[in-house]
């Protein structure tokens, strides 16, 4: 496996943004990182997360879909797509990673999101092995093992050196753009911190949480249990845990008046909020209960009903960290579990 010391990590970095466009996880303040782009003598923050994940990167926030103008009764349309640069992100974890997937059934299936898959197409994702999972975390709830991560190329850390192994076309090209800074190494070492980092999560208090009494098998069963009111009576409707999910995919569109032009843009949304889903004839979900089971009902029933299994979390622990009334999606697995 090729390798790179530590020490000569920014030397790596500097190559690769010579390159192409690099992003890596740096701290804003302490214990709170964040994805920038690399400028020489940053340095990779030793977070085990950030603190809002990678999404960002193929599913901004905001982000212009076209302009038009008006003149009497005519309209010109125009098209302000643009091709991509390429661009590497280092350091996404493996939960970030798992999202990706679930984002791509979303955004890839017809009709494609052609801005998404621009994205997606140029990007490169070079995850970063955990070695020591926070009390957040539960990735493994959802078949996530933490020290192998997927993306298109693999690191690893065994205390002294980063290993780098390709797991796609992508990541193998990567590896030969900076070949020349690798070299063989010896990743005897690895298996131990990889067993370790495992051992940790066993011992951690999410271990044992199962998606036993999820699926899309159970949705009458759970739509209708008496525990949402108990459930959703704390929850204030913030939307903080949709904004910090590397899973969540909603959107609004809006017009824009600029006084010369019109420009459609979409922004992220929340089905937390009491105009989600809002239309003419009113709002389907009036109650924050009703809001409040849509959110979970999705993660846990709605997606994996219509995904062949999979769930539409990954267990990255930062709505558990985040939520302002400490409600996540942990407790409602506990509350609504078949004993």
């Amino acid at each position: 496996m090729l390798k790179i010391s530590a020490s000569k990590l920014n030397d790596l970095f500097d190559v690769i943004s010579a390159k192409q466009t690099l992003y890596i996880p740096i701290d804003r303040e302490p214990n709170v990182a964040e994805f920038k782009k690399y400028e020489s003598g940053m340095e990779l923050s030793k977070s085990l997360n950030t603190l809002r994940s990678a999404k960002d990167f193929f599913f901004p926030q905001t982000e212009n879909l076209a302009e038009f103008k008006m003149s009497g009764k005519n309209i010109e349309v125009k098209d302000i797509r643009e091709e991509s640069e390429d661009f590497v992100i280092f350091g996404v974890r493996a939960c970030d990673a798992r999202s990706f997937t679930i984002l791509d059934k979303v955004f890839l299936s017809e009709p494609v999101d052609s801005f998404y898959k621009n994205r997606r197409d140029h990007g490169t994702i070079v995850t970063m092995a955990c070695t020591r999972p926070s009390e957040t975390c539960f990735c493994t709830t959802f078949g996530i093992d933490p020290t192998v991560p997927e993306g298109d190329c693999a690191v690893f850390f065994d205390g002294e050196n980063y290993f780098f192994l390709d797991r796609t076309e992508k990541g193998k090209k990567f590896i030969e753009s900076v070949s020349d800074m690798l070299e063989e190494g010896d990743a005897s070492k690895l298996a131990e911190v990889q067993e370790n980092a495992r051992n940790i999560m066993k011992k951690l208090p999410l271990a044992n949480l199962s998606t036993d009494s999820f699926g899309g098998d159970k949705l009458n069963e759970l739509f209708n249990s008496d525990k949402w009111a108990d459930l959703s009576e704390t929850c204030i409707g913030c939307g903080t845990c949709t904004f910090v999910c590397p899973t969540c995919q909603c959107y609004d569109i809006r017009d824009f008046n600029t006084g010369r032009e019109i420009k459609r843009f979409r922004c992220w949304d929340s089905c937390m909020y009491s105009d989600f889903t809002k239309m003419a004839h009113g709002n389907p979900r009036t109650s924050q209960l009703e809001r409040f089971r849509q959110r979970f009902m999705h993660k846990l029933v709605y997606f994996p009903a219509n995904n062949g299994g999979e769930f539409g979390c990954v267990g990255c622990g930062r709505c558990l960290s985040k939520c302002p009334i400490s409600m996540n999606i942990v407790k409602v697995m506990k509350a609504l579990e078949v004993k």
